[in-house]
């Protein structure tokens, strides 16, 4: 009688947290579309889409990178909220709209 070798499965990986899956795909974003000038298209990718299906609990995530390295997070910020804090005449200005985000942020407790 021969017996046939068992397969077992690979382990499976210890789950991401929140904030290891937003720097993950962050990190994926800003190396992907570092040469993107188009802002839909930025806006479009498949990273960028997975940080807004996070939802709420990326909110936090966002404006402290916001906080540490601006970058174009307000569309992901604007889709997840329905809040758009940027006064029309900063629009447009990377500083004034992130600095309308994160006093947004503090003023919910955020940060």
């Amino acid at each position: 009688m021969s017996s046939v070798p068992v397969q077992r499965p690979a382990p499976t990986p210890p789950a991401e947290s929140p904030d290891e899956k937003f720097r993950r795909l962050a990190r994926t974003w800003r190396e992907q579309t570092a040469y993107v000038s188009s802002s839909t298209q930025m806006f479009a990718h498949p990273a960028y889409q997975e940080i807004i299906r996070m939802g709420e609990p990326v909110v936090p995530l966002l404006l402290q990178d916001l906080e540490q390295e601006p970058d174009h997070w307000f569309h992901a910020l604007r889709s997840i909220t329905g809040a758009n804090p940027v006064l029309a005449e900063e629009s447009g200005n990377l500083d004034k709209m992130t600095a309308a985000w994160l006093r947004w942020g503090r003023e919910r407790g955020y940060r």
